[in-house]
């Protein structure tokens, strides 16, 4: 942590705290999990994780990604003990694939796909927070999947929002969502420290304070559309926050699989957040992703351990800290801090929050994210640059995260598997004494990718011809590739009589081409 940057870092976890608290409420409600366990886990990951990873702008908690996975872990395990549980498990297990490297699976996610992925949590954010701007507040804060839980999809809360429409609510929304523009925009001076989204939830409550004050009872903000904590009042709530694991369901096979599934699927999650976050970092910072999986490790085991929900990195939060001016993880530690202190002391003046102004943060967080200047920037480069940015754009707002970014990764997997089938060797074509000879120089890696290619490419070579293989360049061939050239040189070369000379290929090969065809000769 830079404390050069620590103005900038308090307020922006201020902020992301303010985000975090209906989130955290929201997701543990519709996982079928008591309300405490999501503050839980946003404690535990601003507090625990944020202590541990060595991500700066990255903020855990409890994932909307992960509310199906929940709400079926919890009637599987059977009882809400046995699931907690199954959390501290998974986070052993997480825990373990870090120290065994597996972290390095992020590096394998094209940036077109990832780029597309923060388009579409903006879009997808504006689209889920419009509803809780106006008043409608039916689905849960921080779902992020187009088919929502019950009935309807995120086009349907849409369009019904606006038939539900809550004059104050909205007035409140708007009035919250222009303080936030404008101050980020005209701030001077010292003032330029105070994030507009501070500014935009301060402006919600005293406004609503002031209806309040002199009674306009057709403009006051009702309970259902403001954060709503549980009430710690004395030694016996406190109590009865904490939920423990039940040891004794460890034989119980349900339990290891609700285990696996959720380390595998929150693994998956934080490794593509922390690979957009570092993509908005404004430092360009880089996240070691093997530490970030023990991190996150480390905190499932702890939130498992006190009946919080599993955590993960988690791009809304994350974001809204970038967008705040946060600049190190001490903004994450700050929100962590915060949420423990809300938690348990100040639930009443929390409470006094009103949706819409957190609802008009996260709408400005979104439009950031999914600025139309983005899509511009894209289709500037070729198809196989744009075209996973766009599915993987689409795929995302239409379904979800995992799947959205599944289908992404297939279409740049095909588009590189196209690439591959392409004749990318260098050939040259040349005529010596009448016979054809053909050139061909090898790049300087030729992977699996490139069994394909080369197949095609010595499949087509005519009888009767020469052809010169040169490997001067190579630092690295594939052993499947040196086996399709070993085969055309000391089989099919015959049959076909083309005459094969190999250059420059080294001894360090796993097979050692040069060496097999002298003992052939001899």
């Amino acid at each position: 942590m830079d404390l050069k940057y620590i103005k900038n870092d308090l307020l922006a976890g201020v902020v992301v705290f303010f985000v975090a608290v209906p989130l955290c409420l929201g997701i543990a409600v519709a996982s079928g999990a008591p309300p405490i366990s999501g503050l839980l886990a946003g404690i535990i990951g601003g507090l625990v994780v944020g202590f541990i990873s060595k991500s700066q702008v990255s903020v855990s908690g409890p994932a909307a990604g992960l509310v199906a996975i929940v709400l079926a872990g919890i009637a599987s395990a059977g009882s809400l003990n046995a699931f907690f549980l199954a959390v501290f498990l998974a986070g052993i297990m997480q825990f373990l694939l870090g120290v065994a490297r597996s972290g390095t699976i992020a590096y394998f996610f094209p940036s077109s796909v990832i780029k597309g992925m923060l388009v579409a949590i903006g879009i997808i954010i504006i689209m889920k927070q419009i509803p809780h701007f106006v008043g409608y507040d039916k689905d849960y804060e921080g779902d992020m999947s187009f088919f929502e839980i019950g009935s309807g999809n995120t086009i349907d809360s849409l369009v019904k929002a606006f038939s539900f429409l809550n004059f104050s609510v909205f007035l409140v929304g708007i009035a919250s969502i222009v303080v936030i523009i404008v101050w980020d925009k005209y701030k001077k001076g010292f003032l330029k420290v105070i994030p507009g989204a501070l500014m935009g939830v301060i402006t919600g409550v005293v406004l609503n304070l002031i209806f309040k004050a002199f009674n306009l009872q057709n403009l006051i903000i009702q309970a259902e559309h403001l954060v709503q904590i549980p009430k710690i009042q004395n030694f016996e709530d406190f109590k009865s926050v904490f939920v423990f694991p039940d040891f004794s369901a460890i034989t119980n096979k349900e339990v290891w699989i609700v285990a696996i599934t959720i380390a595998l699927v929150a693994s998956i999650e934080s490794l593509l957040t922390i690979e957009a976050t570092d993509k908005i970092d404004p430092l360009k910072r880089i996240t070691p992703t093997n530490r970030e999986l023990m991190a996150q490790g480390i905190g499932n085991t702890v939130s498992g351990l006190v009946g919080g929900l599993p955590i993960t990195s988690v791009i809304i939060r994350s974001s809204a800290s970038v967008a705040s001016g946060g600049k190190t993880k001490l903004a994450t530690i700050i929100h962590g801090f915060l949420l423990l202190v809300g938690t348990f002391a100040l639930a009443a003046l929390l409470n006094e929050i009103p949706l819409t102004s957190l609802a008009a943060i996260l709408l400005v967080t979104g439009w950031k994210l999914a600025n139309p200047k983005v899509f511009k920037s894209m289709f500037k480069l070729n198809i196989f640059q744009w075209l996973p940015f766009i599915v993987s754009v689409v795929a995302i707002v239409f379904t979800d995260l995992l799947i959205g970014i599944g289908i992404g990764m297939i279409v740049s997997l095909i588009i590189i598997l196209y690439n591959n089938l392409r004749n990318k060797h260098f050939i040259t074509r040349e005529k010596e004494e009448g016979i054809s000879h053909l050139k061909i120089k090898l790049p300087e890696e030729v992977s699996f990718l490139n069994k394909a290619s080369m197949l095609l490419t010595l499949d087509r070579i005519k009888p009767e011809s020469k052809i010169t293989i040169d490997a001067s360049k190579c630092f690295y061939i594939d052993y499947d590739v040196l086996e399709i050239i070993k085969e055309f040189a000391l089989e099919k070369s015959k049959e076909r009589n083309i005459e094969v000379n190999l250059k420059g290929f080294k001894d360090s090969y796993e097979l050692n081409i040069n060496k097999e065809l002298l003992k052939e000769e001899n």
